[in-house]
């Protein structure tokens, strides 16, 4: 019997789909808004530098840590009950972060948002693959891609717009309070129109309690030392790194073990899909580029440069409305063109970036936002063509009962690529800040530079992986001797 809502061929899905994507657009936004807040958190909370990296950085250890878990409960007992509760837990500690009175107080409540954002996330992508079928699937992915690449992009943006509506002082509490409202419509729009049931017989297992324990410390101890770069100086915190991969590995045999058995956390025979192994290292890969991008141009604007939270963020604006518009039409082609169009996202974000790079070399003569608005511009036409048509062509041979925890381990790949990214981008920028003398735009490019090879990593892949389709599709079509 059909699991589908009852009027699954008509609007009720795209509907759906459109509250999901707000509240995947609500917690993405969360990652990147947090930035251009924190001189006026300092201020109001007299917060110590520790407390302040754990405001930005503990929100994507959380997030990652949940991704898988959440996304496997969804496939097992409905994607409705996970995102409703995921989306309130969102919209609660919200309203308690912009009602910090103390340092710790706003911690804690980022910490809970982040695991609420893990919960949500894997619903989204989950039930995409539910509703969706064929090139109806590519236009709901190119809408969810458009999601990621704006929200990532215009968090700076839409961050100085509230601090400057709101005040120096308690600015910074409207960009926890913007949540409120439109986590409350979610949800209540979410309990009437999302899918009852999950797809298929409902999982009465148990979720695999040591799986998710493996999993999560793990997690944990791969991004803990990179969340935590710039206040754990002490070098023995990478010693964790090769600690998290054995956990991981040991993860990934208990799996295999409790796979005879039960339903696992996370079917490690999704990674014999090539088009799933391929995209998620993509994503990873891409991810630890892209985000790094944002977080060093903004210090360069606003430390370098002296410009304001609201010019930043309105100079990173180019690379995100090239990034929704290409993500749209990703969507609707990506059936089409299949991983090559990846491929050619890719070129154009490493041909974007290095007119970045060109436009400021020497001391920049003009305004930084507009001469980079073009470049940025180009790089997000291509980001966009990368990261909804590579979702798309990830979870294309993804069975539909294993979409959340699917989703969600792509999802964990790119939180881990993020914050991998973002450590050795930032190491490049401060070493070379302190090398050259304070010379930001030195530092600015070099680091870019870093950035832009990360991405061409991401292209190799892409194109390795084009190149085998090439070289096994004729093998496929050669005729048969059988019958």
């Amino acid at each position: 019997m059909s699991t589908a809502p009852p009027d699954a061929g008509g609007r009720r899905r795209w509907q759906a789909l459109g509250v999901g994507l707000v509240a995947a657009f609500m917690t993405l936004l969360d990652v990147s808004i947090v930035n251009v807040a924190v001189p006026s958190m300092d201020r109001a909370l007299h917060a110590s530098p520790s407390d302040l990296q754990w405001v930005l950085s503990g929100y994507a250890l959380t997030f990652g840590l949940i991704l898988v878990s959440a996304g496997r409960f969804g496939d097992a007992h409905g994607r409705r009950t996970a995102f409703v509760v995921g989306v309130a837990l969102f919209t609660l500690t919200s309203a308690l972060a912009g009602l910090a009175r103390s340092p710790g107080w706003l911690v804690a409540a980022r910490l809970l948002q982040g695991a609420a954002a893990g919960v949500v996330n894997p619903q989204v992508t989950g039930l995409v693959q539910q509703l969706f079928r064929g090139s109806e699937r590519g236009r709901a992915f190119g809408l969810l891609g458009a999601t990621i690449g704006i929200s990532t992009a215009v968090g700076p943006l839409l961050g100085g717009l509230l601090i400057h509506l709101g005040g120096e002082q308690h600015g910074w509490r409207w960009v926890f309070f913007v949540n409120v409202p439109v986590g409350i419509v979610a949800v209540l729009l979410g309990w009437r129109l999302l899918p009852t049931r999950p797809t298929g017989q409902p999982d009465r297992h148990r979720l695999d309690p040591v799986g998710v324990l493996l999993l999560g410390v793990g997690v944990v101890l791969l991004l803990l030392p990179l969340v935590q770069r710039e206040q754990w100086q002490s070098p023995w915190k990478w010693a964790l790194v090769p600690a998290g991969l054995v956990v991981l590995a040991g993860f990934g045999f208990w799996e295999h073990r409790y796979a005879r058995r039960r339903t696992p956390l996370f079917d490690l025979r999704l990674f014999t899909l090539r088009s799933y192994t391929l995209g998620t290292l993509i994503a990873l890969v891409y991810f630890g580029g892209f985000t790094a991008i944002f977080f060093i141009f903004t210090l360069y604007l606003q430390n370098g440069l002296g410009y304001s939270a609201l010019v930043a963020g309105l100079a990173i604006t180019p690379f995100a409305l090239g990034s929704a518009l290409a993500s749209a039409v990703g969507g609707r082609i990506v059936n089409r063109f299949g991983r090559p169009l990846v491929g050619i996202g890719l070129i154009v974000v490493v041909i974007g970036l290095g007119a970045v790079v060109f436009m400021l070399r020497g001391t920049p003569s003009g305004s930084v936002p507009l001469l980079t608005a073009v470049p940025l511009l180009l790089a997000g036409l291509g980001s966009g063509l990368v990261i909804a048509p590579n979702q798309t062509l990830t979870l294309s041979e993804v069975p539909v009962p294993q979409a959340g925890s699917a989703a969600g381990m792509l999802q964990t790949g790119q939180r881990i690529g993020s914050a991998a990214g973002i450590a050795a981008v930032g190491a490049l920028f401060f070493s070379s800040l302190s090398s050259t003398g304070g010379q930001w735009s030195i530092a600015f490019r070099h680091s870019l530079l870093l950035a832009t090879g990360i991405i061409a990593l991401a292209l190799v892949a892409a194109v390795v992986d084009v190149a085998r389709s090439h070289r096994v599709r004729p093998r496929a079509s050669a005729p048969s001797d059988s019958p």
